[in-house]
């Protein structure tokens, strides 16, 4: 009896066709097709949005598949996920729900107010945020800046895209794509009162469980349910462990630069001539390979002289004129070391224009990752990171050099070695925090670096480990030069590492994933 009556179960599409089939009026008609897209276009202080009923989505992922093909999309790029949400421990029944997420459209997009060459707009008729492709220099700030993941490189248009809510079809009465693609019509347009959204998010009310605060952004997606979601609910793929993209562009800029800043501000208070002309050079040579590095993690790195114009919102367009401008006053403080047609007066001018300016910009880089408010690059974290490899190398660098010409300046071992001690016990510290009972941001950082990044995490350790020790011989023998540029070496090895946790490590925010497998 189940075999045959499973022989006549119809898909949602079949039940569809069938019922319009036998229609044979409208009022009958009207039982079984739904509004799926509003009937007018948003009034003053409205805009469109998505509407997910969560009752209806079994998860089949029609709408990835339809958005996907509708796009052309790259093989592995997607603008609209199917996660999964769980939990009822507590309450002692099971809860399972499917969720279907895109972009989000927010009243406050974070993507928008982070891109530094104004590729995004939000359109002032519908609020939908589009994205300008031919704007884009592929920094993918943006994916970093977004706490729902939804900006995707594309890696064959070194661009970044995102869902538009197919904003072409909407204009002309056609439902998107994952919207018409959807057999239980688990997905539908909508329009929202953008003052009332905001309100809910900055309240934390109006939003899914489980997904990133939305009071950062302000979401105007709408999920919906008939069921109870249990207190206890959670992401299906809360537990994974999987490590964030290196960026090693980044690793080497960051690193680079702000051993730049430092050897310049060793260059302007060293008192011998020759050791201020070492330095101002190996921090010219330090800064031109970060910056050229800088360029290669762009898609487009010829658009990049277009960084300015997003100097007014974001930190990232900040950083790029700053260093602009320390690149050209630090060229010209090196310069003045082999020449005495500079008077000394704009010497030391210019020496202070390269110091400040450099600081300003490590400034801006520390600013650039607390403002995507993710926990483990907050403004204390990233700034003892950044500033402890400035000042740390530029000790060690001073050591390294004047250790090279008679005896090394041992009075700086000590602040030297405080610095990098402070660095390796606060990250130690931070590795303590995935004994946590809760799954947070925090936790999931420490136990990213304490299990699959674990031997780059050891290796960090040893190599600055190592470069104290070399500079720890250098008290006994401080003409010892190798000791000196060995012990530098292991170190400006050891702050690479560490900048590459900084990206790996960082538990990026998401919406609800998958069941881990």
């Amino acid at each position: 009896m189940l075999l045959k009556e499973q022989g006549t179960l119809q898909t949602p599409v079949g039940v569809f066709s069938a019922k319009h089939e036998a229609a044979i009026s409208e009022p009958e008609q009207s039982q079984f097709y739904k509004q799926l897209i509003p009937l007018s276009k948003p009034g003053a202080g409205e805009q469109y949005a998505f509407k997910v009923d969560l009752d209806k989505c079994t998860g089949c992922k029609a709408c990835v598949s339809a958005c996907h093909s509708l796009n052309g999309l790259d093989e592995h790029e997607t603008w609209r996920d199917v996660g999964t949400i769980h939990g009822g421990g507590l309450a002692g029944a099971s809860y399972t729900q499917t969720v279907t997420t895109a972009c989000h459209h927010c009243a406050d997009p974070a993507c928008l107010n982070g891109c530094p060459v104004l590729a995004y707009e939000k359109d002032p008729d519908t609020g939908i945020v589009r994205h300008l492709d031919d704007q884009c220099i592929g920094c993918q700030y943006c994916a970093l800046k977004c706490p729902y993941d939804v900006p995707k490189y594309s890696k064959s248009l070194g661009i970044v895209r995102k869902c538009d809510m197919c904003h072409s079809r909407l204009a002309e009465g056609e439902a998107p794509a994952c919207v018409q693609a959807c057999p239980t019509e688990a997905i539908s347009i909508t329009i929202v009162n953008t003052e009332a959204t905001v309100t809910a998010a900055r309240t934390g009310a109006g939003f899914l469980p489980t997904a990133p605060d939305p009071s950062y952004t302000v979401p105007t997606t709408q999920y919906v349910t008939q069921r109870t979601i249990p207190a206890d609910v959670e992401a299906g793929d809360l537990y994974a462990l999987k490590p964030e993209h290196a960026h090693l562009p980044l690793v080497f800029m960051l690193v680079l630069t702000q051993l730049s800043v430092g050897f310049y501000g060793l260059g302007l208070f060293a008192t011998d001539a020759t050791v201020s002309t070492i330095a101002r050079v190996i921090a010219f040579l330090a800064m031109a390979l970060g910056l050229a590095a800088s360029t290669s993690h762009l898609g487009r790195p010829l658009g990049a002289w277009r960084a300015f114009l997003g100097l007014r919102r974001s930190w990232l367009s900040r950083e790029i004129v700053v260093f602009g401008a320390f690149s050209g006053v630090a060229f010209g403080y090196t310069a003045a070391a082999f020449t005495d047609l500079v008077p000394e007066v704009v010497e030391v001018g210019l020496g202070w224009a390269t110091v400040l300016s450099g600081l300003l910009g490590v400034y801006c880089s520390v600013m650039i990752y607390h403002d995507t408010q993710r926990p483990f690059w907050k403004f204390s974290v990233s700034a003892l990171k950044f500033f402890g490899s400035m000042l740390g190398l530029a000790l060690a660098g001073h050591i390294a050099i004047t250790s090279y010409f008679s005896e090394a300046n041992v009075v700086l071992l000590f602040p030297m070695f405080v610095m990098f001690a402070t660095k390796l016990v606060f990250e130690a510290f931070l590795l303590g925090d995935a004994s946590a009972v809760t799954m947070t941001p925090a936790r999931k950082s420490a136990m990213l670096m304490l299990y699959p990044l674990r031997k780059l995490t050891l290796t960090r350790f040893i190599f600055t480990g190592l470069g104290l020790l070399a500079f720890g011989f250098v008290i006994i023998d401080s003409s010892n030069a190798v000791l000196s540029a060995a012990g530098f070496s292991f170190l400006l090895i050891g702050e690479l590492l560490e900048r590459v946790l900084f990206f790996k490590a960082v538990a990026a925010p998401k919406m609800p994933g998958g069941v881990m497998t």
